[in-house]
């Protein structure tokens, strides 16, 4: 149960921060601390995708795979009615993709794949065991994919985020195949392409404990 209710921390006030500011920096630090907090607990992952990555990494089980997602999931809706309920209506969904659907779904993919493969390389490599810098280097890429790509798709690059940026308006809901498609695509290629390059490091069995 402490495991669960880590992951929902996290996601929301990843989500929280993520609609009521839309700052990419903000974003960011508040991915790192909310790593730094509940990484010895859930392992951190606030992140449909990644828990998908985690879990063919074989680093998580497919029970916890499956109730992280869903509190995932519940997380960003509660803080998404709770952004909204500070921002009011804001009508026509903000990010408009008319003429750039491409654009944004390579972009989602392109920025999960990034995050994934950091945080398999950080959080789950035996070669990066016990290091005390994954946090920052998560919440640095975060950062720097959404400034990278932000004003293409909105830079969500997590399906709960983007989930939460439908709730509060901010993506249309016609759109929000391209943030499933594109970010669980985005964390099933990092997973494929970090076993092939660490192809010697099995995972150990994750401990099933709350």
């Amino acid at each position: 149960m402490r495991k669960y209710i880590t992951e929902f921390i996290g996601t929301f006030f990843l989500v929280l921060v993520a609609a009521l500011t839309g700052n990419a920096a903000a974003i960011g630090v508040t991915l790192m601390v909310m790593i730094f907090a509940g990484g010895h607990v859930s392992g951190a992952h606030y992140n449909p995708a990644v828990t998908l990555a985690v879990l063919i990494r074989g680093k998580v089980t497919s029970q916890d795979a499956i109730i992280y997602m869903v509190v995932q999931v519940i997380a960003a809706i509660i803080a998404a009615l709770i952004a909204k309920w500070y921002m009011g209506d804001m009508g026509a969904a903000t990010m408009d993709l008319s003429g750039k659907v491409a654009k944004a779904f390579i972009g989602e993919l392109i920025g999960t794949f990034a995050l994934a493969y950091v945080v398999l390389n950080v959080a789950t490599s035996k070669g990066t065991a016990g290091n005390s810098f994954y946090g920052l280097a998560i919440g640095l890429t975060v950062f720097a994919m959404a400034s990278t790509f932000g004003s293409v798709s909105g830079g969500a690059f997590n399906p709960a985020v983007a989930v939460g940026a439908t709730v509060v308006g901010a993506f249309a809901l016609q759109n929000i195949w391209i943030y499933l498609v594109a970010c669980f695509g985005g964390g099933f290629l990092a997973v494929l392409v970090f076993n092939f390059i660490n192809e010697d490091d099995k995972p150990v069995p994750p401990l099933s404990k709350g």
